[in-house]
């Protein structure tokens, strides 16, 4: 039975025309042809159960117990549950550097996913983003070649939900087809070759997801996940999410694996003992809006 989400702008059903359900890869994990053909048509893999779940809800609870920490969840409520106090506010800093998350996304499962994937070695980005996103929030529609794109081509995003997330919370919406369509072809020339530092743009095409697909085609996908599922994606595939509706925080993590022998986007390595830097200009520098940088690809 279909039922009303909120996606950005807009208020579809779903499953529907508007937005269908994801379909995984499960049946293919045996055959890394099979998986290959599967991106290179849709431009992401769901895999269910690909981390261990286990380790995925520890990763959880220690993400929250260092929320908690910052004194922004209710008291009242359990912990798992994430529960913002009214005007509570997570500050992001710590979330990445829990030892439990760090062993999900570079444990066995991701890795040796990778490792038959690329055919060899595979290096992981040392920076990791970690999510708590509250009640309204949202993620634009965009392309991560903007933010990272000075490696490898090959470089794919993992995104991993830490915890149960159904629409209401507000999951991962992909946009099916888009990294190679051809009615995508000039947004890819244009917004695709942007460098958010090089730049200074804000880095999401746009808010309204019933743009793309009117103006330039594809389907959104989304499904409700369950902790130990994985989306895997390219840097060309259009993605967003739905909109958090509740009042818990929607937990996931972003992580970033590529070919080791491959150049590797310096931003996000070490380098000789460094941290990685992360986004230079782009965080500091007076921002060019995404609605200017249209006006001038004509898009």
């Amino acid at each position: 039975m279909s039922k009303p989400v909120r996606f950005l702008t807009r208020e579809p059903t779903f499953p529907s025309a508007d937005l269908v359900e994801m379909r995984d890869c499960n049946d293919l994990l045996d055959d890394i042809d099979e998986l290959q053909a599967r991106f290179a048509e849709d431009g992401y893999l769901l895999v269910r159960g690909l981390h261990d779940r286990g380790q995925v809800l520890a990763a959880r609870a220690e993400m929250l117990a260092t929320i908690r920490d910052q004194g922004v969840l209710d008291p009242g409520s359990p912990l798992d549950e994430g529960r913002l106090l009214p005007g509570g506010r997570v500050s992001g800093r710590g979330l990445d550097q829990g030892g439990e998350l760090l062993k999900v996304v570079g444990g066995a499962p991701i890795l040796d996913f990778f490792q038959r994937y690329f055919a060899g070695d595979v290096r992981r980005f040392d920076f990791t983003w970690s999510r708590a996103v509250p009640n309204g929030g949202a993620t634009g529609a965009h392309v991560d070649a903007v933010y990272m794109g000075r490696g490898s081509r090959r470089l794919m995003t993992c995104w991993t939900p830490l915890g149960d997330i159904d629409t209401a919370l507000g999951g991962l919406v992909v946009c099916v087809g888009s990294h190679r369509l051809d009615g995508f072809r000039r947004l890819r020339q244009t917004y695709g070759r942007m460098d958010v530092d090089r730049d200074v743009v804000n880095g999401w095409f746009t808010s309204d997801p019933g743009e793309i697909t009117e103006r330039f085609g594809g389907r959104w996908a989304t499904t409700e996940f369950r902790a130990g599922d994985a989306v895997l994606f390219g840097m060309f595939t259009l993605h967003a999410s739905l909109t958090n509706t509740t009042d818990r925080l929607r937990l996931s993590a972003d992580t970033r694996y590529q070919p080791a022998a491959e150049p590797a986007d310096e931003r996000w390595v070490r380098r000789d003992g460094k941290d990685p830097s992360g986004h230079t200009t782009w965080l500091t520098g007076k921002q060019k809006s995404m609605t200017e940088a249209r006006a001038a690809w004509g898009i």
